[in-house]
């Protein structure tokens, strides 16, 4: 009746432990905004991976964040949500990793920039080295082009 990890949970365990965070984001109007911060990344029974970050962006103040993510074999997906303390939309993710194996290409839609359209994004999990990933998003303009706006590295704390 317990579920046993599988294969694709192994690719999660790479993201466990702690970590800095320094990002950086362009939005549509011009402006950026760069914030630091850490993250805690756990593993709840080797199904889910839980990721509880928090930080300081220098015009917006203190944040918080978490991130689900696990793999459901029934429907063959990555899946997962995302919420931050500086939104008030749950991101519901369902994705894969990549041929190349080190980037996790998670889809999920949400409010778009102005407020008021409804927005295709991804986010992406992409592994530089064991202990280097980035997590950077785009969205997918009124063109089809994705838009990459968001950069985050995360470093391995020792």
């Amino acid at each position: 009746m317990f579920a046993k990890p599988q294969q694709e949970h192994a690719w999660l365990d790479r993201l466990v432990g702690e970590w800095t965070t320094s990002a950086s984001c362009q939005m549509p109007d011009g402006s950026s905004h760069r914030s630091e911060g850490r993250l805690t990344c756990r593993s709840l029974g080797g199904l889910w991976l839980i990721a509880d970050g928090a930080g300081e962006d220098p015009e917006s103040g203190a944040w918080s964040t978490q991130m689900t993510l696990g793999y459901d074999p029934v429907v063959g997906k990555y899946v997962g949500t995302f919420v931050g303390s500086m939104m008030t939309h749950m991101f519901v993710y369902s994705g894969a990793v990549d041929a190349s194996g080190a980037k996790l290409v998670l889809d999920t839609q949400g409010p778009g920039f102005d407020g008021v359209c409804v927005a295709t994004y991804q986010d992406v999990v992409e592994f530089v080295g064991d202990d280097h990933w980035l997590l950077w998003s785009q969205m997918r303009g009124d063109d089809g082009q994705w838009n990459r706006f968001m950069e985050g590295h995360h470093r391995r704390i020792k």
